[in-house]
């Protein structure tokens, strides 16, 4: 009887932590990701690589950030990480822009979460450049420098390559973050930011065994 008692307990708890733990039930193909059609070409040469769609004008990516980006220092040497401002329309152009500009110049570890901050708690349109340029001064940037690269035909490059792949992936809305150049997937479709993480846990072993059998 307690040996039966014992499984039962058993069962529950296993049914609880994979009810909260997607990673650990089979990953359900247009349900916590979907394929992505055709599948994109990479940059990362041999390792997997993990693009986030993501822009400074969306508050849910500034929700993400806090979340996503330790889970991204922490993967192993095969995966590689890296963000891609989506763009859907001139303004979040702009904004793409400046990210770019802000990459070229080495600046996203001072400015990549104060973008996010200036956007969304102090309500600044960075998209309007002498908004930019007073707001840069106050952080301390070259904002001359600053605005010299994020018109520079480099950073517009970047920054329309990103309008491109945003409609090579089919990106309808974000942050959404896209595994191997196949596999794309959202918090929303996951259930949670905190969700998110081993669902993409998930969708790189899955892209790392695919391609150890190819």
């Amino acid at each position: 009887m307690l040996f039966r008692f014992n499984r039962l307990l058993a069962s529950v708890f296993l049914f609880g932590l994979i009810s909260a733990n997607p990673a650990l039930a089979a990953l359900e193909q247009g349900k916590q990701y979907t394929l992505v059609s055709p599948a994109q070409p990479t940059e990362a040469g041999k390792n997997i690589e993990v693009l986030e769609f993501f822009s400074y004008a969306c508050p849910h990516c500034y929700n993400l950030e806090p979340v996503l980006s330790p889970w991204a220092k922490k993967q192993p040497s095969d995966v590689s990480f890296r963000y891609l401002p989506a763009v859907f329309s001139d303004k979040w152009l702009i904004y793409s822009r400046i990210y770019y500009a802000a990459e070229a110049l080495s600046l996203l570890d001072k400015l990549h979460l104060a973008i996010f901050r200036a956007t969304h708690d102090e309500h600044l349109d960075l998209s309007n450049e002498g908004t930019l340029k007073t707001w840069l001064g106050k952080q301390g940037v070259d904002a001359k420098k600053f605005l010299e690269t994020y018109s520079s035909f480099a950073v517009i490059t970047k920054a329309n390559r990103a309008k491109q792949l945003t409609k090579a992936y089919a990106i309808t809305g974000v942050p959404a973050v896209a595994i191997d150049g196949r596999y794309l997937t959202s918090a929303s479709q996951a259930g949670g930011n905190e969700q998110l993480l081993p669902v993409l846990d998930e969708l790189i072993k899955k892209a790392r065994t695919e391609r150890s059998a190819k």
